[in-house]
Formats: C-alpha cells, sequence, structure tokens
C-alpha cells in the first residue's frame, strides 16, 4: 500500500473511531438539533449562513414562533418575513426563504423532495444546504462542505490548495465524500462542523484537545496557522451614504421602501443615497431625496453616522433630519413611502444601520430648523 493510501485509510478510519465518538460526547445543545425535520434544518442552514451561532440562536426561536411549519411561513406576507429576520443580514436569505415555501407547496404538496437531486433543484438551496438536509433528515448519504469544514479537512490534509478556487472545493468536496460513513452521513457531517467551530479554530485552533490530531498532517508538522491556503482579498470599496430623517409638521417621519430588485430589496429606509465626487454630504442628500422622490428639501442637523461593512464593501451612513419645502413625495426610485408616527416606526423591516439611527429617532427631540 502507499504511503498516500495508507494515509486515507487512517483519516477514514479516524472518523469512527475518534471523531464521531468524540462529537457526541461534546455537542452543543442548539434549538434546531431538536425536533429536526427538513423544514427546521432547511430554516437553520440559511440562519447560518455567514453568521455566528450565538447570534441566529434567538432569531431561529422566535422565527419557529412566528412561522413553526412551512405552510405558515408560506402563507405569510413578505413584510413579516422580513421583520423576523430584521438585523441578521443578507435580507435576500429571508426573501427566497419566504419563495421556496410557497414553490414547495405548489409544486411538491408541501413535502421536501427526497432526493438529493430534488433538493439541490430548489431555488436557494445549494450544495450544502442540500447536503445537509438530506443527510440529516432522509438519510442521504451525502457530505457537506461550509467553512468549518474546509478549514479541518484543509488542515488534516494539508492541503496546498486555494480552498476558495475550484480545483481546491473539489478536492475538499471529494474528501469530504471519502470520509462519510455510510448510514452515519447526517453525524458525520455535524461532527465535522462542531470540530470546525469549536477546536480547529480560525486563529488560536485548540489542537490539543483535538480528536483528528493523530492523523492531521498540519499539526503533525507544527504549521497550523499555515492552513487553509487562501488567496488575499483585494481591499474593498468604501462608501459614504447620506439619508434624510423627513419629519412633517405633524411629527410623522417619512420612511421609503426598497425596491424587490435592489440591495436590501423590500426593506424601509430613511431615504438617500451615495455621495459622488465634489459634493458635500448635504448636497449628496438633497439630490438623492429629489431623484429618489421628486421633493426639495431643507437638510437640518446631523444625526449620527453610521459606520457598516457588506460582504464587497463599506460604509458610512450619515443622517440628517430634514424637511420637505417643495412637491410632494412620489415613489420614483422606491417601491414605496409612507408618513409614519415615531411611536410606530418599529412596525418596519429595516437594515441594520438604519436601525442605529432610528434608535436616535425614537429617543431624541425633534429639532428646529
Amino acid at each position: 500500500m502507499s504511503g498516500g493510501k495508507g494515509k486515507a485509510t487512517a483519516l477514514y478510519r479516524a472518523v469512527p473511531r475518534n471523531l464521531i465518538p468524540w462529537f457526541c460526547a461534546h455537542q452543543r445543545v442548539m434549538p434546531w438539533r431538536q425536533r429536526r425535520t427538513p423544514y427546521r434544518v432547511w430554516v437553520s442552514e440559511i440562519m447560518l449562513q455567514q453568521t455566528r451561532v450565538d447570534t441566529v440562536t434567538p432569531y431561529f426561536r422566535r422565527w419557529m414562533q412566528q412561522f413553526p411549519s412551512l405552510k405558515t411561513l408560506a402563507e405569510a406576507h413578505i413584510d413579516e418575513v422580513l421583520k423576523q429576520w430584521e438585523g441578521l443580514g443578507y435580507y435576500s436569505r429571508a426573501r427566497r426563504l419566504h419563495q421556496t415555501a410557497n414553490l414547495i407547496r405548489q409544486e411538491y404538496g408541501g413535502r421536501f423532495p427526497r432526493t438529493y437531486e430534488g433538493l439541490v433543484a430548489l431555488p436557494g438551496v445549494g450544495p450544502y444546504t442540500a447536503a445537509a438536509i438530506g443527510s440529516l433528515c432522509m438519510g442521504l448519504d451525502v457530505a457537506v462542505v461550509d467553512g468549518n469544514v474546509a478549514r479541518v479537512l484543509s488542515r488534516i490534509t494539508a492541503l496546498p490548495d486555494d480552498i476558495q478556487s475550484t480545483a481546491g472545493k473539489r478536492k475538499l468536496q471529494q474528501l469530504a465524500d471519502t470520509c462519510l460513513v455510510s448510514g452515519k452521513a447526517g453525524m458525520v457531517n455535524e461532527a465535522w462542523m462542531e470540530l470546525g467551530a469549536t477546536v480547529c479554530l480560525p486563529r488560536n485552533p485548540h489542537c490539543g484537545r483535538c480528536p483528528m490530531k493523530s492523523v492531521c498532517r498540519a499539526f503533525q508538522a507544527n504549521d497550523v496557522t499555515s492552513f487553509p491556503n487562501k488567496a488575499r482579498r483585494g481591499k474593498v470599496p468604501h462608501r459614504h451614504v447620506a439619508a434624510g430623517v423627513i419629519v412633517n409638521r405633524k411629527g410623522e417621519i417619512l420612511i421609503a421602501r426598497r425596491r424587490d430588485d435592489a440591495m436590501l430589496g423590500g426593506l424601509w429606509e430613511f431615504p438617500g443615497g451615495g455621495q459622488e465626487g465634489g459634493e458635500s454630504l448635504e448636497e449628496c442628500l438633497a439630490r438623492e431625496l429629489d431623484e429618489e422622490l421628486g421633493i426639495t428639501v431643507r437638510v437640518g442637523p446631523k444625526i449620527r453616522t453610521v459606520r457598516h461593512a457588506f460582504s464587497h464593501f463599506t460604509m458610512d451612513l450619515h443622517a440628517y433630519w430634514a424637511r420637505i419645502v417643495k412637491g410632494r413625495p412620489r415613489a420614483i426610485e422606491c417601491s414605496d413611502f409612507t408618513w409614519t408616527p415615531r411611536s410606530q416606526l418599529r412596525r418596519f423591516a429595516y437594515p441594520k444601520a438604519d436601525l442605529v439611527i432610528l434608535g436616535d429617532v425614537e429617543q431624541g427631540a425633534i429639532p428646529r430648523f
């Protein structure tokens, strides 16, 4: 037997011998591991994409109280769905959950497909989510590779490939497939993910506690921090955005709903937009409100600046009080708008940065200007 095959065999044997017993003894208690159904696993996996477990847990519990079944989710209005998702970020995930719930009701009789191919064909259900649902709820022998699994397997094998490259992803998937234990795919998948989340951390991993250290090439070479290999990302752009908290004589606030096809589509916001070269933030706000709502405003005092990071850029959101001096609002570059008493603003769903501004608007007195 060649050395490479021998190492692969040792890794495969270590999964049932070391990894699974470790997982059974150390797995965390999570609400989606209780009363496991395809619907609950699906929602939890979508929520957990690019989001920490401790952040997701209260959202998941509230979601299941509001939408305990696929039927209740499908029948809900999209505004209710976005409100439950508020603050979790990546709002297209919430819209896709709602759309897919309706599709499953209409085309699959309210039941999830029972094959991997059927699951992966659902909108918003990629290979990872399909494998999670299939292995955890349907007994399918399919392997998941998320960020945690990729990190663990790349260290165990000292994988030189960029794990974000096509070749790297293919090798990791093949490795995960090879390490599956027939009939226990769900447990193996969860064990890899748990190991990455609690032991094989991105920084300062707890190698001494790892059940797989005897077969980990990076550990044996004392070179764990060199893996996983990732290509360096370029510098992300930074944008300045001005937003107007527009108030009328009744003390009501004007909020606008973003178009469904836009980033953060369907959410409500304090209207405004991005600063262009050579203009002040106040000039930016006046121009954006004219383009978006067809109104001329007087810009008042600044409320605050909120810094927020998205996946592909960072932003400083500068909020100002404003009053209309000419024109009546029209939904030109937004899908809708409404005047709302301050006490009712929380009924709507907002992006995270706008929620920070909302807190100031609720608490502070409306200035004269």
